[in-house]
């Protein structure tokens, strides 16, 4: 993703910064933000709330869920900025039923292996994964945990499990918060930082040679999986799925010569066909 230069900060953002004597940063965007929280306390409570998951959800094992996800993952991930490529990334692919993934900072990726019903092949699995890895990019977590004073780093992870913008998670609040995965006070991104992790997380996909017009029958999936029963605009954090799909075919003039300038020079993952799911990752835990 191409490196932006901060342009000063709106006045907005400069007094509330000056009063509570905050940093006002900018987005990948260009959009001001203010943070409170450093990263790297974040990314230690993301760790802790990570390792936590892994020893209390099910992990998947099969070899070819397994090398399938971390294949396009890995794809992805080498395309960040260096400050992100760089970090030790960790990954937990998860054998619950689940329709979702996400990141967290620090670079802890988590995978539920039922995204695979809506991600359908590996370009659709990457704009997933662009997705998520913009909002670490993006500092999404940071953002929020400053507008918040209950609210830590591990807020979209209670999000994911309980089903977040109605995508198809099919663990209860109760089944989440005995898993432990649900600390604190857990709430989803806000419309403008999934429209904005959209926006990034199509660059990313496409940098690394995935074709970014995936990313519409990925969503169409989505809503499929949902099975209609998605909730109006106005009453979820997420876009809704017609509005999604307009604003990521508006960004294809741009992502496609990406793509075409990734493959130019051989960026062109080969991670093979998606795995057939165990019978036991279909079935609710």
């Amino acid at each position: 993703m191409t490196r932006h230069i901060p342009r000063i900060a709106k006045p907005a953002c400069t007094i509330a910064a000056l009063l509570l004597l905050t940093a006002c940063s900018t987005s990948p965007t260009g959009r001001s933000q203010m943070v409170l929280r450093s990263d790297d306390a974040l990314a230690a409570e993301a760790a802790q709330q990570f390792a936590e998951m892994r020893a209390s959800i099910p992990l998947a094992t099969d070899r070819a869920t397994i090398d399938y996800i971390h294949c396009v993952a890995t794809a992805v991930v080498d395309v960040l900025e260096p400050q992100y490529r760089d970090l030790d990334w960790d990954m937990a692919i998860f054998d619950i039923d689940a329709v979702n993934a996400f990141a967290m900072p620090g670079g802890k990726i988590g995978v539920m292996t039922g995204i695979l019903k809506a991600a359908q092949n590996q370009d659709e699995l990457a704009a997933v994964l662009g997705h998520e890895i913009a909002h670490v990019t993006a500092r999404h977590s940071n953002e929020r945990a400053s507008r918040s004073p209950v609210a830590g780093v591990g807020i979209q992870v209670a999000a994911v499990l309980l089903g977040a913008g109605n995508q198809g998670a099919t663990y209860t609040a109760y089944e989440a918060l005995n898993q432990g995965a649900a600390l604190g006070i857990m709430l989803p991104f806000n419309r403008t930082q999934e429209s904005e992790a959209d926006v990034i997380g199509l660059e990313f996909m496409a940098r690394a040679g995935f074709d970014p017009r995936q990313s519409v029958p990925l969503w169409q999936n989505m809503a499929e999986v949902a099975g209609g029963d998605e909730p109006a605009e106005f009453l979820s954090t997420h876009p809704s799925s017609e509005k999604r799909i307009d604003a990521l075919v508006s960004q294809f003039g741009k992502t496609l010569v990406l793509y075409n300038e990734a493959q130019s020079e051989g960026r062109k993952p080969d991670c093979g066909a998606p795995p057939v799911l165990p019978e036991k990752s279909a079935k609710k835990k």
